[in-house]
């Protein structure tokens, strides 16, 4: 595969993902449609709610919006969480009875939505994007919706089959830290952070690749590497594009006078903010040094063609003398002496193999060869 080839097959996969992200929105919906999207299965939305206090802990997987609707009456703070938007019924009618805004549901049904923070008066709303290692090495992207007010946080994830939230139920389980004894903002900031701390190993993946492909690129012969540049810029493109505005998120939610947010949890979410920050900082420096690989792929593919026309050049002018003196010798001219002499054609191939020695000499003195 050539380099151009390489580059449509890259531009093909790029846009081919772009409409299908496009196509999933549908012009012309009023406000506060729920549209979920076509690849949601309503058989594989699971609803788990967890509810603990500083002394009990209750865990159950539920089936209907009724058992979520007993559970927030009950003491202590409440996590409800939804793997999968097959079922948008599940959340509006948690919305109905918590008084969601419409338009609040309506951006943590219809995925992909660009992070950012929603406060209301009784609950805020945080939309993240939650990234995570497929077993191939891929970069799987999911969409990730909390709600919370007083006594209770909702979480809405986009696709079923999990998530980076484990270590936070492993805390709750066993009552490590402050967690049990504090409020759902608290909890907020912990999903928060485990979503920022998750970046950080499919950094550490990308940066090894990156390091892989700066040796590959110089003994790379065969124009493979590539597309593997490509598709490495485009995953430190996709965790600059949810970075960002995560950044900003993080900023909102702490800035944000809320009642519903504890002093004390601000300083939780500055050092929240500090992690993704310094995860935005390592995806600027391993964009300026994927940008360098291509840049060495490059200059060692020009390398190698410099190399290739030194050889033809080199060729080619061996080759114009002979061709001179072949030329004149194939006139066929009457009264050309040389024709008729007896040791003409061996005398021709003497002078034209001295003339190439005294040519490729020359050239191996200017260091041309």
């Amino acid at each position: 595969m050539n380099s151009w080839k390489a580059q449509q097959l890259v531009m093909r996969r790029l846009l081919g993902r772009r409409r299908r992200r496009m196509a999933r929105v549908r012009p012309g919906a009023s406000p506060g449609t729920l549209l979920p999207p076509e690849s949601a299965q309503p058989q594989e939305t699971r609803v788990t709610i967890l509810r603990y206090t500083r002394e009990v802990i209750e865990e159950r997987e539920v089936k209907n919006p009724e058992e979520c609707l007993e559970s927030l009456h009950q003491p202590g703070v409440t996590w409800i969480n939804i793997d999968g938007l097959g079922r948008p019924e599940i959340l509006a009618r948690l919305a109905e009875q918590l008084q969601f805004h419409p338009l609040a549901v309506e951006d943590a049904i219809n995925a992909p939505q660009r992070p950012k923070v929603e406060a209301f008066t009784d609950h805020l709303m945080l939309i993240l994007r939650m990234l995570r290692l497929a077993p191939e090495m891929q970069i799987e992207e999911e969409q990730v919706s909390v709600f919370f007010g007083a006594g209770y946080l909702i979480s809405l994830q986009e696709r079923p089959g999990g998530d980076v939230f484990e270590p936070v139920r492993e805390r709750i389980r066993q009552g490590r830290g402050r967690i049990r004894s504090a409020g759902p903002d608290y909890l907020a900031y912990a999903l928060l952070d485990a979503v920022v701390d998750g970046y950080f190993p499919v950094l550490e993946t990308l940066g090894e690749r990156l390091d892989r492909l700066e040796d590959e690129v110089v003994a790379e012969r065969t124009g493979l590497a590539l597309p593997k540049i490509q598709k490495l810029r485009r995953d430190l493109l996709t965790l600059r594009r949810t970075l960002w505005p995560m950044r900003e998120a993080v900023v909102a939610l702490e800035r944000e006078e809320h009642p519903l947010i504890a002093s004390d949890t601000r300083v939780f979410l500055r050092d929240c903010y500090d992690h993704a920050v310094e995860a935005l900082e390592i995806v600027e420096m391993d964009r300026e040094a994927a940008t360098a690989v291509m840049e060495i792929y490059l200059a060692a593919q020009n390398q190698r063609l410099n190399e290739v026309m030194k050889v033809l050049t080199v060729i080619a002018t061996l080759f114009i003398p002979l061709t001179f003196i072949a030329s004149i010798y194939g006139m066929n001219f009457e009264y050309m002496p040389e024709l008729r002499w007896r040791w003409g054609y061996p005398v021709a191939l003497g002078l034209m193999g001295a003339v190439a020695a005294s040519l490729l000499y020359y050239f191996k003195r200017q260091g041309w060869w």
